[in-house]
């Protein structure tokens, strides 16, 4: 057997650790497959004193990660540090320049500098391996960048933050809001104390973004992407959904259309009928549809120790065996930024909330404003009479029509002196 892949890893947190844990129990059978054994020879972390219940004998202990990433004899390096700036960047860049080949699972710095980072890994001849940036265990960038290699990819889309589909599924189950759901997931830990990445949508962008990179062969292009989160899905909107024949799901979507490549994330009202309907809880899930296999998809976790070390170690594997294809699927040198499909014009049906005063030609009003701007009415709900000063609420869905249209509808009725709340607006994706 060959000599041993020596490794760096800077970073010891949840991801880290998992990682060094894995290697360490499955050895034997991960030096079978990759043809010779992996070694965690250095590590690096910001507190050599924290208790991690971790054997670090036979590593190294660098206080520098940097440092450590260019120490001779070192082969790759994993940066687990994370962040899109600072530290992380500097280990990554430091680790290529001087020749050693790294994994990340580092979707904030792919997705500000994916395409520069791999440029630089390919101009110095050494892999740049990122699986676990993506729905952590899922081994969804390596079914496109091989099962999938012959395929022109259609569409992509998915549940790529557990966080999120937390929320949202117990929203539904227990009929609670979205602030009271929120604070118990932050007091068991499936949310952050600062939740922003994640409710507002900007994790599921970052991961979006390389999706459609590796999908569709072009540059890493993070401010093409649409974004929304879920703070204003309320309780009542996913009752709706559901009388409606749908759920709500916080999706990732990028698709080519004739105006250019289309990359949302937002919530979406999903037919209850689609698979993707059916990933509950903190699981991540990602559709692909290609001409050649038609459509699949896989599901699991993804985040946590053992799954996301499972991705990580995945690559470190391609590398011990000299299987280091191009990250983004095509040699980085031929990446073009692709043209943006502007959201404006965007096509697709929608889900109206409106919460009106309970008073003759509302609905006349409201009916006005949609077809000024061509917006056909599918169907509409109405709740019954409410005491004096109270608001009602009104749900509309409409046919396809254009996202400027019916903006410019919005607008006008949230408006309207009978209109109460902001309307809430939700897509309906056609799954």
């Amino acid at each position: 057997m060959s000599a041993p892949l020596r490794i760096a890893l800077a970073g010891l947190g949840t991801v880290g650790a998992g990682t060094l844990t894995l290697l360490r129990a499955n050895a034997a059978t991960i030096a079978r497959r990759a043809g010779r054994p992996i070694d965690i020879v250095a590590v690096s972390a910001r507190d050599k004193k924290k208790r991690r219940g971790l054997d670090l004998s036979g590593c190294t202990w660098h206080a520098d990660p940097v440092a450590m990433a260019v120490l001779p004899g070192i082969d790759a390096v994993i940066e687990l540090i994370g962040g899109s700036d600072g530290i992380a960047g500097r280990v990554v860049e430091a680790a290529i320049e001087h020749g050693k080949h790294v994994v990340t699972a580092n979707k904030a710095l792919l997705a500000h500098r994916g395409t520069e980072l791999a440029k630089r890994a390919e101009a110095k001849g050494v892999s740049l391996g990122f699986e676990a940036a993506v729905a952590g265990g899922i081994p969804i960038l390596k079914v496109l960048r091989e099962g999938l290699a012959a395929n022109r990819v259609t569409r992509i889309y998915g549940i790529l933050n557990g966080t999120c589909n937390y929320i949202l599924t117990r929203m539904r189950d227990e009929r609670a809001e979205f602030a009271d759901v929120l604070a118990d997931a932050q007091r068991l830990g499936y949310a952050e104390a600062d939740p922003t990445f994640d409710i507002d949508g900007i994790d599921t962008a970052h991961k979006l973004t390389l999706l459609a990179a590796v999908a569709f062969g072009g540059a890493v292009d993070l401010g093409a992407v649409h974004v929304e989160g879920i703070r204003h899905v309320s309780a009542q909107d996913i009752e709706y959904a559901g009388e409606l024949g749908y759920t709500i799901k916080l999706l990732g979507v990028a698709r080519p259309t004739e105006r250019g490549l289309e990359q949302r994330v937002h919530p979406c009202m999903v037919p209850q009928t689609a698979p993707i309907a059916h990933v509950e809880g903190v699981f991540n899930a990602v559709v692909v549809e290609g001409d050649a296999v038609g459509r699949l998809m896989l599901e699991g976790r993804g985040a946590g120790a053992a799954p996301t070390a499972s991705a990580v170690v995945s690559d470190l594997i391609d590398i011990a065996a000299g299987r280091g294809a191009p990250g983004f699927g095509v040699p980085a040198k031929a990446l073009r930024t692709p043209k943006t499909a502007p959201m404006a014009r965007h096509r697709g049906a929608y889900y109206i909330r409106l919460m009106v005063s309970d008073r003759p030609g509302v609905i006349a009003d409201v009916a006005a404003a949609l077809r000024d701007e061509q917006v056909s009415m599918e169907q509409m709900l109405q709740r019954g009479r409410a005491k004096a000063r109270e608001a009602v609420p009104v749900v509309i869905t409409t046919h396809e029509t254009e996202e400027a249209a019916m903006r410019r509808a919005m607008a006008r009725i949230g408006k309207l002196k009978t209109v109460l709340e902001s309307p809430c607006l939700i897509r309906i994706e056609n799954l």
